[in-house]
């Protein structure tokens, strides 16, 4: 990945905490790329709330580069009036273009790095833009940070995700943990799952809605189907039987 910006680079890698001036750390696209490939592998285990994440997140992701995508179209055509009337503008680009070396081991890696490099174009376009008295600095600024935080919110979003479902006693959460018979330990991490995170959507549950890519190789059965569009999703999925002595 050739980056020709420091906007653009400093989206990839992120910030380190610094303990001096209390900063917290920032987050980067490469940070994000292996909290994805986490839940990613996580997904293997029919765990649905892994599937729901990273539906969720490329959804944004998704959303953002289309914004991109609109803005460079809008910069472009502008680029070409302006060649049209004899004023031909190029592009800015680093003398010493950093290229960076990728080697992701997930989908979602190449899925982050191709928005990567689109904020770069977008950014190297702005910086045009301004050089040439297009736009004012201000406006190139706002121009910038409109889509800096955007993909700065979303590189937050998973992270708690992959915190949480990690931990060692919430690895073994499936499908499974939801639907009748399950043991005290599966509805327990059911609990914790719809406390954290909120109540599994339906269409996640029975798979009718599933991420772009998934390690999932679960197919159930038409009586599964069945059985998965009639259980409860919430934390009172199957309450636990009264104990001895409760009832009359």
């Amino acid at each position: 990945m050739t980056l020709h910006t420091q906007d653009a680079y400093r989206m990839f890698t992120g910030r380190a905490a610094d303990p001096a001036s209390n900063a917290p750390a920032i987050p980067g696209g490469r940070r994000f790329a292996a909290v994805l490939k986490a839940i990613w592998y996580l997904s293997a285990n029919d765990n649905p709330y892994a599937d729901w994440i990273l539906i969720r997140v490329y959804q944004s992701l998704s959303g953002i580069r289309s914004q991109m995508g609109r803005v460079i179209e809008a910069r472009e055509a502008e680029f070409e009036r302006l060649r049209r009337r004899g004023l031909a503008l190029s592009v800015l680009a680093s003398r010493s273009p950093v290229a960076v070396e990728l080697g992701f081991r997930s989908p979602y890696g190449y899925a982050t790095a191709e928005a990567i490099v689109e904020f770069d174009y977008h950014v190297r376009m702005v910086k045009t833009l301004v050089l040439k008295d297009r736009m004012s600095d201000e406006e190139g600024r706002a121009e910038i940070r409109a889509i800096g935080r955007g993909l700065r919110a979303l590189f937050l979003e998973p992270i708690r995700w992959e915190r949480n479902l990690l931990r060692e006693e919430m690895l073994p959460l499936s499908r499974r943990d939801l639907l009748p018979g399950a043991d005290e330990a599966a509805r327990q991490r059911v609990r914790a799952a719809v406390a954290l995170f909120g109540e599994l959507p339906r269409k996640v549950f029975t798979g009718d809605e599933a991420p772009r890519h998934s390690q999932r190789r679960v197919t159930p059965t038409a009586a599964e189907l069945r059985l998965m569009q009639q259980v409860s999703l919430g934390a009172d999925a199957e309450p636990p039987p009264p104990s001895e002595g409760q009832l009359l």
